[in-house]
Formats: structure tokens, C-alpha cells, sequence
């Protein structure tokens, strides 16, 4: 599939969690642009320069042959930049972009057929079937920006919320004052939703505003009652997904061709970020109690564009963005993305619909991907967007394991099913190997390493290894086999796998060692599984889950990434029952008691818990212009770096450390103070602009973007002196001075003094170490120059820049790397 990108001469104004990366070049457009405006026309002269154009490019084409069938075709979108369309002018640009592909592909009969979406809300553009060769040839035609191959995207869970003492009683907190959210439209791009869910009550929930104009499509077992006053919007997309992957079976009822939600990834997000409370709420008995979202008044507007089968396609994606940014929401959510290598950003589907959605005043925010604990793992590292690291709470799930020898011991699980309480015979994975595996694999119960006549009614003892990290693949090896059970030892982390089907307790090195030990001493070793429990408030937390993503950004690593960090370990929130009938069934659980809420965990699940905060902020200053970028500024310089114990947070890995801003960027969230920051550090579109051209873009591909002419001047250090609300310094050789502006929001007459920690070997002078604000002066520019101690490569070391007036203490995160030697790679 292809997006062609038409740029236009105006301005717009003002699942799981780990899928393929999608990553390809085309030529950039040097080629003047045609304006489709129905309004202006387009001149003689320009229409003959057209026309003779694209009757160069088809000879070209029919000389070459290049007219394929589209069974070898794939889609691509071709994105044409940035463009103001109003509704009156929305066929005449659907037109425009059928006209482009006929003249490539022959007629318009055949065109229809080929191309899948017309984007014509927030920029110009559509998504068609082409092959390689085609997609070559519309890659030089005038006004196409970019012409970027379809990939296909992979998906990335109430205690959280009292845990971050985001409640109601509290009234100077963020939910008292932002009236839960009341007022704000949350945009979830995910699997759907499914509407009956408790979760998705409208009781006491608002009509819609009389800005929106989102819809509610109908399709398989969904139509417009399915929609209320809390779901005012659904739309689905497939045309994408579809026509790289092929056509949907939906007969086999585990996916719906709408926009409900046959996975349940949908849903979660969905309710974490505004759900209404539901009473008595819990997964199969475990953490129960009442489950609610973040905003839980704001409404919701759902864009299913990925697909339980696998996958959401980035053509799909920026159909969502463009209809999304016509609906009039005010926050996006997007639990999504791909694995490093990075595309570009101006080839990134995501970062394209996001910087169009944030040019609207959209705050986007993305999970920050599940490679953790690696650095340089981060995904979504756009400016513009919000990167969201996951963290765990303080609730727990443990498990006891009692010995033949009457030893007890404690793992974590969620396995509520049935044969607990009776000893079974346990054997070590390694010892009961298949004859063609090696002792690796079936020491951490690798698919089909274990012997299947030694396995069976027997618990098995497994270890995590480099190969297979995972839980839940060894409980399916150990299933697969009819054992009756499963031990896993691996690194210490909180993250407790789901079992469906038979008891698996998770346990650290330590554990699993003294299992494997009382085995190899006992002659008939036996152990007992014993029902798991939940407990609140007996662990340190937050930390850095062990999967989260870690930084620098590996496209730009003078862009602090991720921005922060929220609950993402063992999250309970709505599910869909479609999606845990089939699991029921196989782990003989009664099936007339649906699973309508579960635990899940990944950066996907803290995502929803920065969007809803940010509905939270538009909702206290909904007269606010602040732009996405002061409330990311917000939440950044008011995140927690201490538990309440006064702990500084750490981060899960191997082996657990302090956590760093490459964890967690400026820290924890903390709901309740992000509307009252002190100062923010606040961007406009045009430093975007600034951006891209630092980073090597060329003129014509940003002009296209952007949909307003831009050229690029030099500016070394712009990279390193954007206003964001951080500091890092990849390559510190020289002293080195850099700026940033602040903006007041606080008491009009305010003074704030600088306070440093210095990273490590690093000496950093702010000058000036005073700011004065008044009511002529809100805005105020200051200096941090970096000089290196060291005179070795170092790697990166940390410290933070506090303002403080002795109400608010705004704190920024420093990043300094010093070098010696240019262009040395830090490994």
C-alpha cells in the first residue's frame, strides 16, 4: 500500500505491545506543487506544465511496463503535506487525488479500485494499492511530499489512581478541580471498544458539545445505539490492514468489522482513561475493589484501526488522525508504534498524523514501547508528542509454594483456577529435555523442548534465559505437554503473566535456585500451589517496570526521551469478554461468567494515564491557550523523582539501579500538580519547523509538511537550544552554552532562583541565577553553560536545573555526555 502526500499552499492554523518497525526511502519532491484550492483555480500555464508532466511520466511508465496487476502491488500512502480544507472544498481534493493515480494507473475505474482512504481533513493526501515501480514514478510527481510503504504497527491496565491520589476528596487536587474531566473529548486509537461494558455507562455524563462532528459507524454488531453520551464517536478502518494482509475472516467470531473490540486492548486503554467507576470490580476475585479511569467525565471518541488478528496499518493510523482532527477531540491516545530502526519523521506515519493533530492544539500521546530494560529502545520520539514511560504500584500478587519438606515459599501469580492445594511431583525442565533440544531451551521451557512422558502430571521448574524471557510462552510449553504446573525463575520485576489454563508462579533467581536445589536432594521432590492473594501497600513503588523502553532516542538523541512516567504493571481496567471466552473454555472455567475486566501491563497501559491528566488539565483551564507543549512542560517539571517514602525511584533491570531521565524522563507523574507548574517551557509550530531542518530535511519535504513555503537556515545548535523542557548534550567536548525561555502562569510577581545538581564530571554555571517576573514581564530567556571535568569519553550522566520561588519547584533533567574523540559511539 502507498500514501502519496499532496501538499497544498495553506496552512491548518494555528497488541500487543511489540509489532514489526516499518522503515523505507523515497526520493524527496523538488518538483513545483499544483494547488487543488477550488476556490484559486490553477492558471494556464501551470495546468499546461502539468499536463505535460504526467504525459512524460506515462510514457515513461507504459515504455517500462510498469502497469502490474495490483496481486504484486502493496499499499503505499502518498502524503502531500499540510493543508487547510474546508468542507466545501472536500470533493474537489478527493477528486484531485483520484486524478493523480488514474493518470498513473490508466483510467479512473481502476484507480477507484486501488486507492483506500482520501485524507482531506487536517493535510492532504490518500493511501492506494501501487506497486514498487509505481510508487517510484508518483514519488516525483509535483506536490507529493513523501511516498511512504504501509507497515503494519503492534499494540504496546484500579488501584493506579489512588495510588497517584488522584481523588476525589481531595480539593485543591486535579480531579476536584477539573471536574473529572467534564468538558474534554479523549481520542483512543486502538482495537475498539466494547460499549456495554459498566465502564462505558453514560449516567450523569454531558450531551456532546456542539463543536463535535465525529460519527458513530456502524458495522458487525455495532451501530448507533451503541453509542451514548459517554461514547460520542466510533470509527473503524481496515482498508489499510486489509490489503497488505488480506481479507478478514470474521466467521470464526474472533474479530468484528467494526468498531468493537474483539481483543480487549481497545477497551482497556479506553476505561483507564475515562471510564466511569464500577463497584466490585476485579479480575476473577483478584484486585477487587473499584475500578474507574483518570477523567472519568470526559467523553470518549474511539478509532479502531488495529485488529486482534495482528496489527494496525499506518495508512489506517493516519486516516484516524485526519477524521480525528475533524471531530474536533481534544487529547489523542495511542498505545502503539514499532520497533527501532526509527523511520525519519517526515516517513513516520505516526509522527506525521501527530504533528498535523498537534498544529490543532491536539495534545498526542504515545506509549514509549515495551524493549526495556535495553537503551536506545524508546520509540514515538517526536517533539511534539508525549513519550510515556510504564511504572509499577504498590499492589501485589503473591503465591505461596510449599516443599515436600514443608519449606514455604512466595512467587507472584494470577492463576485463580482450579488444582491448587494438592502436592504434585516437580522436575526441572533440563532434566526432562527432548532428545533434539539443546539443555538451554528446555531449561527455560522453550516450545517443544520438553518430553512430553516425563512432563506430563508433573509441576516443572523453568529459568529465564536470553532466548525466552517469557512466562507465558513456558506455561504454554508446560500446557502443551499436560503438565500440571509451572515455576518460573526470572530477573526480579513486578510484572506478574496471566495464566489461563494451569498454575504458573513467577519467582526470582534466588527462589528458583532453592527449588532446584531441595529437587536435586530429594529423591520424589514434591510442591503445593496455594491460591494467590492480593496485597496493597507492602511494596516500594513506583518503579520503572523492567519491559519499558529506555532512552536516548536513537533518531534524536538531543530530544530527551521518553517525557515521563505513569502505572503500567498489572493494571485492572474493562476488558472484552469475545476476546477471553475461547480461554475460559480452555482452561474449563465457567463461560456464563464473562471476563469484563482484566490485568494487563505495558506501556500501553500507562499511555491512557497521561492522556486523561492532560484531559484533566484542559478541563481546570478550559479559557487556557496553552498549546500541547506547556502542558507537556507541565507534567514534565512537576513529575516525582521520590516515593512517598522519600526514596529516590528506581528501575527495574539487571541489575535494578536509581532511575535515571533515560527511565522515565522527568520522572513520575504527579496529577496534582501539573496544572499549577510555576513556569512552563513552551514551543511553537515554527520550532518544529526549526527541528526538522536541523535534522537534515530538506526544504521542499518540510514545506510540504508544514503546507507553508520554509527554508532552512543553518543552525548548529538550534537541536540543543529548543525550548524543551530538558537538557541533553550528546557530545560534550568544549564548553558549551545553551538557552531556554520560560513562561510564567503563576502569581503575576514572582521571583524564582536557579538551583543545579550537576551531572557527574560536569560543571554547570545558569546565568542569570535570578528571574523577576511582573506584569509586563512574563517571559524571561536564561543560559546553562556546560564545561567537562573529564578529559576521557564518558557515558551519560545526569543532574537536574531547579527554579524556585518557595511555592513551586520547577525542575528540568540534564543529560551530558563529554567525548574527546568526534563521532564515538557510546557502547
Amino acid at each position: 500500500m502507498l500514501i502519496v502526500v499532496v501538499e497544498q499552499e495553506h496552512r491548518i492554523g494555528g497488541f500487543f505491545d511489540t509489532y514489526k518497525q516499518y522503515h523505507s526511502h523515497y526520493p524527496k519532491s523538488t518538483k513545483p506543487r499544483p494547488n487543488y484550492n477550488s476556490n484559486s483555480g490553477i492558471t494556464q500555464a501551470m495546468a499546461l506544465a502539468w499536463n505535460l508532466a504526467i504525459t512524460l511520466i506515462l510514457l515513461v511508465l507504459l515504455q517500462s511496463c510498469f502497469l502490474v496487476t495490483f496481486a504484486s502491488s502493496n499499499v503505499h500512502i502518498v502524503y502531500m503535506g499540510n493543508r487547510s480544507i474546508d468542507q466545501s472544498e472536500q470533493q474537489s481534493v478527493e477528486d484531485s487525488h483520484l486524478d493523480i493515480l488514474s493518470r498513473i494507473l490508466g483510467s479512473k475505474k481502476v484507480a477507484r479500485k486501488s486507492i483506500l482512504y482520501s485524507y482531506k481533513h487536517g493535510f492532504s493526501g490518500f493511501a492506494a494499492v501501487l506497486s514498487q515501480s509505481q510508487a517510484k514514478l508518483i514519488a516525483d510527481f509535483p506536490g507529493v511530499v513523501r511516498v511512504i510503504p504501509n507497515k503494519i504497527l503492534s499494540l504496546h491496565t484500579t488501584r493506579s489512581w489512588d495510588f497517584l491520589h488522584l481523588k476525589e476528596d481531595i480539593v485543591t487536587g486535579a480531579l476536584y478541580r477539573g471536574q473529572s474531566g467534564r468538558g474534554t473529548i479523549i481520542g483512543i486509537m486502538d482495537t475498539g471498544i466494547w460499549p456495554e461494558s459498566e465502564s462505558f455507562r453514560d449516567e450523569h455524563m454531558d450531551n456532546p458539545p456542539l463543536h463535535w462532528r465525529g460519527i458513530c459507524q456502524g458495522g458487525e454488531n455495532f451501530d448507533s445505539s451503541h453509542c451514548n453520551r459517554k461514547i460520542i464517536g466510533a470509527r473503524w478502518y481496515i482498508k489499510g490492514y486489509e490489503a497488505e494482509i488480506g481479507k478478514l475472516n470474521t466467521s470464526d467470531g474472533v474479530e468484528y468489522l467494526s468498531s468493537r473490540d474483539a481483543s480487549g486492548h481497545g477497551t482497556h486503554t479506553s476505561s483507564t482513561a475515562a471510564g466511569v467507576a464500577v463497584e466490585n470490580a476485579s479480575f476473577m476475585g483478584l484486585a477487587k475493589g473499584m475500578a474507574r479511569g483518570g477523567a472519568p467525565s470526559a467523553w470518549l471518541a474511539i478509532y479502531k484501526i488495529c485488529w486482534s488478528t495482528g496489527g494496525c496499518s499506518s495508512a489506517d493510523l493516519l486516516a484516524a488522525f485526519d477524521d480525528a482532527i475533524f471531530d474536533g477531540v481534544h487529547v489523542l491516545s495511542a498505545s502503539l508504534g514499532s520497533d527501532p530502526p526509527l523511520p525519519s519523521y517526515v516517513e513516520d506515519a505516526l509522527a506525521i498524523g501527530s504533528f498535523h493533530a498537534v498544529a490543532k492544539g491536539i495534545s498526542v500521546v504515545c506509549s514509549g514501547g515495551n524493549s526495556g530494560p535495553y537503551p536506545q529502545t524508546v520509540i514515538n520520539t517526536a517533539p511534539w508528542v508525549i513519550t510515556v514511560a510504564a511504572s509499577t504500584i504498590d499492589r501485589e500478587f503473591p503465591s505461596m509454594i510449599t516443599m515436600g519438606n514443608n519449606r514455604t515459599l512466595q512467587g507472584q501469580s494470577l492463576y485463580t483456577g482450579k488444582d491448587l492445594s494438592k502436592f504434585y511431583p516437580i522436575v526441572y525442565g533440563e532434566d526432562i529435555a527432548v532428545s533434539d533440544a539443546d539443555q538451554e531451551s528446555a531449561r527455560s521451557c522453550s516450545p517443544g523442548s520438553l518430553n512430553a512422558t516425563l512432563a506430563k502430571g508433573k509441576a516443572i521448574l523453568c529459568f529465564q534465559s536470553r532466548s525466552q524471557r517469557s512466562a507465558t510462552v513456558a506455561i504454554r510449553t508446560v500446557t502443551e505437554v499436560k503438565g500440571a504446573g509451572l515455576i518460573f525463575a526470572q530477573f526480579p520485576t513486578k510484572d506478574v503473566d496471566t495464566s489461563w489454563t494451569k498454575p504458573c508462579v513467577q519467582v526470582d533467581y534466588i527462589t528458583g535456585t532453592t527449588i532446584l536445589s531441595y529437587i536435586e536432594a530429594t529423591r520424589n521432590p514434591v510442591i503445593k500451589f496455594s491460591k494467590t492473594k492480593t496485597v496493597v501497600g507492602q511494596q516500594i513503588s513506583p518503579e520503572v517496570a523492567f519491559f519499558s523502553s529506555r532512552g536516548p532516542s536513537s533518531l534524536s538523541p538531543s530530544v530527551l526521551k521518553p517525557d515521563i512516567g505513569a502505572p503500567g504493571v498489572n493494571i485492572l481496567a474493562a476488558w472484552s469478554p469475545a476476546s477471553s471466552a475461547g480461554l475460559l473454555s480452555e482452561a474449563n472455567e465457567d463461560e456464563s461468567r464473562p471476563l469484563n475486566f482484566n490485568i494487563e501491563s505495558g506501556t500501553s497501559m500507562a499511555c491512557p494515564h497521561i492522556s486523561a491528566i492532560v484531559a484533566l488539565v484542559k478541563a481546570i483551564h478550559p479559557t487556557w491557550s496553552w498549546s500541547p507543549a506547556a502542558i507537556k512542560s507541565a507534567l514534565v517539571t512537576t513529575a516525582s523523582l521520590q516515593n512517598e517514602y522519600n526514596q529516590y525511584i528506581w528501575a527495574e533491570g539487571a541489575p535494578h539501579k536509581q532511575a535515571d531521565p533515560f527511565d522515565y524522563g522527568g520522572g513520575h507523574v504527579d496529577p496534582n500538580k501539573v496544572a499549577d507548574p510555576g513556569l512552563i517551557y513552551d514551543l511553537k509550530n515554527s520550532d518544529y519547523v526549526h527541528f526538522l531542518c536541523s535534522m537534515g530535511y530538506n526544504n521542499t519535504a518540510i514545506s510540504l509538511l508544514t503546507g507553508f513555503r520554509t527554508k532552512c537556515h543553518e543552525s548548529p545548535k538550534f537541536l540543543l537550544n529548543m525550548n524543551l523542557p530538558s537538557i541533553t548534550i550528546p557530545e560534550l567536548k568544549q564548553p558549551l552554552t545553551v538557552s531556554r525561555t520560560v513562561t510564567n502562569v503563576g502569581p503575576i510577581k514572582s521571583i524564582y532562583n536557579a538551583r543545579v545538581v550537576a551531572p557527574i564530571g560536569v560543571s554547570v554555571v545558569v546565568e542569570p541565577s535570578t528571574l523577576t517576573f511582573s506584569s509586563t514581564r512574563k517571559k524571561m530567556k536564561f543560559k546553562v553553560t556546560f564545561s567537562s571535568k573529564l578529559r576521557v569519553q564518558s557515558r551519560f550522566s545526569f543532574g537536574y536545573l531547579f527554579w524556585e520561588d518557595g511555592l513551586h519547584k520547577v525542575r528540568i533533567p540534564l543529560a551530558v555526555r563529554s567525548v574527546v574523540d568526534e563521532f564515538c559511539a557510546q557502547t
